[in-house]
């Protein structure tokens, strides 16, 4: 019996080095790099500038328990996305510079610059002339008609 468990432990033992091999290859690397990009996401703090794994890159304004909000581009569009969306942090801010950024405020709206709103409906405002010139019209044909019998 002790030779047939021998045996049968040397059979097993290239299987058992080689899961042992790829544990300390490829799991255990794997898992550390999980780790470092979890430990990230969780410093992510107001001023980094991050890249997502879409490709947007920004910099973040106001950060929540599971989004952050990211300013994008020279118009200063915000952005509210999750946390796990980040990829990468490209440049972190100073310790000072946190302070200085402002909250986003939930009720604010983008300004657009460049945009004339009309005050009223064309359709409407052509109406209203429409009947202005009728006016006009029925007073002038009373002028008229009062003129020829005189």
């Amino acid at each position: 019996m002790g030779g047939s468990t021998q045996s049968a432990l040397v059979q097993f033992l290239p299987l058992i080095i080689l899961i042992a091999v790829m544990y300390f290859l490829m799991i255990r690397p794997q898992r550390k790099k999980d780790k470092a990009i979890n430990d990230m996401r969780r410093g992510l703090t107001v001023g980094d500038e991050i890249v997502t794994i879409g490709g947007i890159c920004g910099k973040i304004v106001k950060t929540k328990d599971e989004t952050i909000i990211v300013q994008v581009g020279a118009d200063k569009i915000k952005i509210e996305m999750m946390r796990w969306a980040v990829s990468s942090v490209t440049k972190e801010a100073p310790g000072k510079a946190r302070e200085h950024y402002e909250e986003v405020k939930e009720d604010e709206t983008p300004v657009k610059k460049g945009i004339k709103r009309l005050k009223k409906d064309p359709v409407e405002e052509f109406e209203e002339t429409e009947e202005k010139i009728e006016e006009i019209v029925k007073e002038d044909e009373e002028k008229v008609v009062a003129e020829e019998l005189v």
